[in-house]
């Protein structure tokens, strides 16, 4: 008999976070969750553009799912890379993805990023994937413990993520899927806030908008730094083949503020929406004769736009941090990696003494590419996370990933 998944998604802003910019989607064969980062708008187009990518390309119907999950991240990254082209503000922008895609017997999974999956079998709680930060390098190391990991003050560092500038292969694997499991993505607004055994005892409630539902409150209850998003989904077999549910789509990829920036990009439909959500076509006013005295006063708002906006852009651009290379060492930047003509909208406001040549090599090519920051406070946090990694590379030379890992001898 064949298999089908009855689903529920649940995406919350958090109570600390001002916007959304988180993504889930679920539907008959496929479910994702993106944490989109790089601040207000950017975050909630990079979660939004690869949601909507995953989930409108035909993988179900494809002999090798794997590779048309891996195509759809690739295309992802395309789609960010025109968008920084066109909004260099937009630079720094990012996000994680974790996709799971079934057909038959078989899960095909694809993950990038610190979101996560689960699956619940015979009670149960299974991790599927791995997460792509600097603390679970530790962890692999043997340098700290899973439960240190969790809280580690640099557990939120990402070393693998979709920003349109780098490339990324995302951790891709195949799972058995079982009449009776449960499959729950989540991003770590969640995972962040409640430990494994809490998860598993949560999302055993009895029905998939009961578990979203428990696991999304307790995020918030605990605080809920973040935006939180689950995706939770029962494999269930029927007798025949049942007609196709119309998809659940939640958080930024659902909203139609994010999609109206995002015209390149072909959104699902969303079971969701509600009724009337798309705005009726308005009749156009009369127009008004513009003759010579209406002109000038014109003219003039329009100077006064444009200056309220170069103004605001100016601000805006003087708010900003990052954390780049200079003269061979680590150093921190106000302003955006960007110039207008010969004009560059940064500069160096501290040199460190970290030399970039003794970071682990995808820390280099992340200072490098430059790592945006959110205040001036969170570069100098960024810092010393690069200045622990340098020390651990000094320390131990041979750690797979230091500079001097794969250093030979001249013949």
């Amino acid at each position: 008999m064949p298999l089908v998944f009855r689903y529920a998604a649940r995406s919350d802003v958090g109570l600390v976070r001002s916007g959304n910019e988180d993504s889930g989607y679920a539907s008959d064969g496929l479910l994702i969750v993106a944490d989109g980062m790089g601040g207000h708008v950017a975050g909630e187009m990079a979660s939004a553009t690869v949601t909507a990518i995953i989930a409108g390309l035909p993988i179900a119907d494809s002999e090798d799912v794997l590779t048309q999950l891996a195509d759809a991240v690739d295309e992802a990254q395309l789609e960010m890379r025109h968008i920084i082209a066109e909004r260099p503000d937009f630079r720094g922008m990012g996000t994680t993805v974790t996709a799971v895609c079934w057909q038959g017997d078989r899960a095909s999974i694809a993950h990038v990023g610190d979101s996560r999956a689960y699956m619940l079998r015979e009670g149960r709680l299974l991790r599927l994937t791995k997460d792509h930060t600097y603390v679970q390098t530790l962890v692999d190391a043997g340098q700290i413990t899973e439960a240190e990991a969790a809280t580690h003050r640099r557990r939120n560092l990402l070393i693998r993520a979709i920003d349109g500038v780098n490339t990324v292969e995302p951790d891709l694997s195949i799972r058995e899927v079982h009449p009776g499991d449960r499959i729950m993505l989540c991003t770590d607004g969640l995972s962040g806030v409640l430990s494994d055994d809490e998860i598993a005892a949560l999302v055993r409630q009895a029905d998939p908008p009961g578990a979203v539902t428990a696991l999304v409150d307790a995020a918030i209850e605990r605080g809920a730094p973040d935006n939180v998003t689950c995706v939770v989904a029962d494999v269930a077999e029927v007798a025949d083949t049942p007609a196709a549910n119309r998809p659940v789509v939640v958080g930024a990829a659902a909203e139609p503020r994010t999609r109206s920036q995002l015209p390149g990009v072909d959104f699902p439909q969303d079971s969701q929406l509600e009724a009337g959500a798309e705005e009726s076509a308005e009749e156009p006013e009369p127009a008004t004769p513009r003759g010579r005295r209406r002109r000038w006063p014109l003219l003039v708002g329009a100077l006064a736009i444009v200056g309220a906006l170069l103004l605001g852009g100016w601000i805006w651009v003087s708010q900003q941090y990052y954390v780049g290379s200079q003269d061979g060492y680590v150093s921190i930047y106000r302003g955006i990696p960007q110039t207008i003509g010969s004009v560059a909208l940064s500069s160096p406001v501290e040199q460190t003494t970290i030399p970039t040549v003794q970071l682990p090599t995808y820390a280099q090519e992340l200072v490098t590419a430059t790592i945006a920051a959110a205040n001036r406070a969170d570069a100098e946090r960024i810092v010393g996370i690069l200045d622990e990694q340098a020390a651990n590379c000094r320390a131990k030379p041979k750690t797979e990933g230091c500079p001097g890992a794969t250093t030979a001898a001249t013949p």
